[in-house]
């Protein structure tokens, strides 16, 4: 992305990659920074930052509709993605995921199956993004006696906001033996998540996504279920062994904040951000000629806008728009010289995918920052053709 211009005031539309602190959480998490006790220690002041960072749990828990026992502090989704993924597989068994997803599980799964046969299968998606069920079930049924581990799909994706129906899912992998798993960090604190009434196993989460601190995450693990804890950082017995070393109380306690706030905000921000991004795509259908979106005939995360400008470089896109904070893909992703993997996936081209602009909307979001971001990309796509245009001529 292009360097922010000094003096111009910045349209925010990149929350699938990290959302603004909501006020809340800074409030939270600079209140905490000021104590000086560690969670595991047993004087006052220890146990001061011990109780805060039960609060915390007990808030993220309310949001999740889970028992706060349930819940596994990390340093985010991609180390809560590893330790689902690698808990699971020592069980034995085949890992079962989809070709969309993020890489925090997707080169995970590839990395501990390395060099095993067919202890992976990855599963196609149909042109809008969606799983291929029939192809699940198949695949379930190929296990044989080797019998599936585990069966992880995200619930929403962070390049094209698609979502999945996961109870189809979760029936297919118990009747099979399989766990289930779901990288949820584009969800949570978005749209209502009951995991009283969702029946995964495992559940990954990172505050950033919903107005928390970066570098703080969750693990929900399902108490009851049979799965040995394999830690990746060993040292200690915090979180109940499944991560050594002393907690980050203040990112955690801005993770609680966080979701405290999207708890009780959650149904109005949605509604109002699904119609900022109505206005939004239909401006960009109307005004920008040839563009097309992603995933569009599937249900969709509130915010999420992947746009094709065909013959358009997404990366002359946003540099063309320094104003405009957006990404090209995934924002884990950029400076990967390979196109976006999902949307490979999904039949686009290489051409198509490195057209493709992600716009992510959010809590903050206004009707004056899709006016202004509208502009900008309106002029920006009208410009680069125009470039390239005369470029083509004899």
């Amino acid at each position: 992305m292009a360097e922010q211009p000094e003096g111009v005031d910045m349209i925010y539309l990149d929350y699938n990659a990290t959302a603004p602190l909501r006020p809340e959480a800074l409030d939270a998490t600079f209140a905490a920074l000021g104590s000086v006790g560690n969670a595991s220690s047993m004087h006052h002041a220890g146990r001061d930052a011990a109780t805060r960072v039960d609060l915390a749990r007990r808030q993220l828990a309310a949001l999740l509709n889970c028992s706060a026992g349930e819940i596994i502090f990390t340093s985010g989704a991609t180390e809560a993605n590893n330790l689902a993924l690698r808990a699971a597989y020592a069980r034995g068994g085949v890992l079962v995921t989809t070709a969309v997803e993020h890489p925090a599980v997707l080169e995970v799964a590839r990395a501990i199956t390395d060099g095993t046969p067919d202890a992976l299968v990855i599963l196609p998606v149909d042109g809008d993004g969606v799983v291929d069920l029939a192809k699940l079930d198949e695949a379930l049924e190929k296990t044989g006696e080797r019998g599936a581990a585990l069966v992880s799909v995200m619930l929403a994706n962070n390049e094209t906001g698609v979502l999945t129906d996961l109870q189809p899912v979760i029936r297919a992998a118990h009747a099979a033996g399989a766990m289930v798993h779901t990288d949820a960090t584009q969800y949570v604190g978005r749209l209502p998540l009951d995991l009283d009434e969702l029946d995964v196993d495992l559940l990954s989460l990172s505050a950033h996504k919903f107005g928390g601190p970066q570098g703080v995450g969750a693990l929900f693990v399902r108490r009851g279920i049979s799965l040995p804890y394999h830690p990746l950082l060993i040292g200690g017995g915090q979180e109940r062994g499944w991560r050594a070393g002393t907690l980050n109380v203040a990112g955690i306690v801005g993770l609680g904040a966080a979701a405290e706030a999207a708890r009780l905000k959650m149904q109005d921000e949605a509604a109002r951000i699904t119609a900022l991004r109505g206005e939004l795509e239909a401006d960009l259908l109307a005004r920008v000629p040839g563009c097309r979106i992603n995933g569009s005939n599937a249900s969709r995360l509130p915010g999420v806008i992947s746009v094709t400008f065909p013959g358009v470089p997404a990366d002359a896109v946003l540099a063309a728009m320094p104003e405009v904070a957006a990404s090209d893909g995934s924002a884990c992703a950029s400076g990967a010289p390979s196109p976006s993997h999902v949307l490979l996936a999904m039949g686009r081209s290489r051409e198509e995918a490195d057209s493709t602009v992600r716009f992510s909307l959010g809590y903050a979001t206004t009707y004056r920052d899709i006016e202004r971001g509208m502009e900008a990309v309106v002029d920006a796509v009208a410009k680069i053709r125009s470039v390239m245009a005369t470029d083509a001529e004899p």
